[in-house]
């Protein structure tokens, strides 16, 4: 999998780095003289294509990070999240032209498709923040149980196995996730990915897949619905009512 994501990324990544070089056009299409204003543009673009999450999994993947495994993976879900700001930059100010030239406002099919994939493609970012923090919230939960044991390392916990095995049994007393015990351990909002099993290993990838949309598709929908109805309502409210509701 991690050869595959790597492989389409940097497939993707070609494409932007082609697109700066060939059809930059700073400025929402129009050239500017204003040599900070290209720069700033010009840097954005450069942050959000560089292949910095292919340079990390390289590393994780030859071993080359010795017993600091974990945190080279945090440094990889730090990278990928830091990428995202520079790339909705991006994608902001494309979005704003689209819907202000009126193509899509030509008909309104046009325009609801477009509103419906910007829609599922947040739910899918959603969706993979949500399935990549549920591991990191019961790899937190290890790491304070195996820290409660003389006998456990952490080095056990590593997936290529590379620290040994050693007696690991303690981690569903302290971990518990058939039977929450939030006194012991508040898994939160990701309990739910650990009880159905997605975020395991033998899990198929196009399960993992629409699960995460899914769950990314419910709950943003709920956010919106929330936003909508609150703002609808407070047209009808005074600041006083406002400030109780909140």
């Amino acid at each position: 999998m991690e050869i595959t994501a790597s492989v389409l990324r940097s497939v993707m990544d070609i494409f932007h780095m082609l697109h700066i070089i060939f059809q930059y056009r700073p400025g929402r299409g129009d050239l500017v003289d204003d040599k900070w204003a290209i720069a700033k543009s010009f840097l954005i673009d450069i942050l959000s294509v560089l292949p910095l999450p292919q340079v990390v999994i390289l590393i994780i993947t030859l071993k080359m990070a010795g017993s600091s495994y974990l945190n080279t993976k945090n440094v990889l879900k730090f990278v990928v999240i830091f990428q995202y700001v520079p790339r909705f930059m991006r994608i902001y100010p494309l979005y704003k032209e689209v819907a202000t030239s009126g193509n899509l406002t030509e008909t309104a099919w046009a325009g609801a498709a477009f509103n419906l994939f910007l829609f599922m493609l947040a739910s899918q970012v959603l969706g993979a923040d949500w399935y990549l923090f549920s591991i990191e919230r019961q790899t937190d939960c290890w790491r304070q149980a195996c820290g409660t044991q003389d006998t456990c390392r952490r080095a056990y916990l590593f997936c290529d196995g590379a620290g040994g095995a050693g007696n690991l049994s303690f981690l569903d007393n302290h971990c518990p996730i058939r039977t929450p015990n939030e006194t012991v351990f508040n898994f939160g909002i990701f309990l739910d990915a650990l009880q159905s099993g997605v975020v395991l290993s033998s899990t198929g990838f196009s399960e993992k897949f629409f699960y995460c949309f899914w769950w990314g598709l419910r709950n943003l929908r709920c956010v919106v619905f929330v936003l909508t109805s609150f703002s609808a309502l407070s047209s009808y409210l005074t600041t006083w009512d406002i400030s109780v509701a909140i």
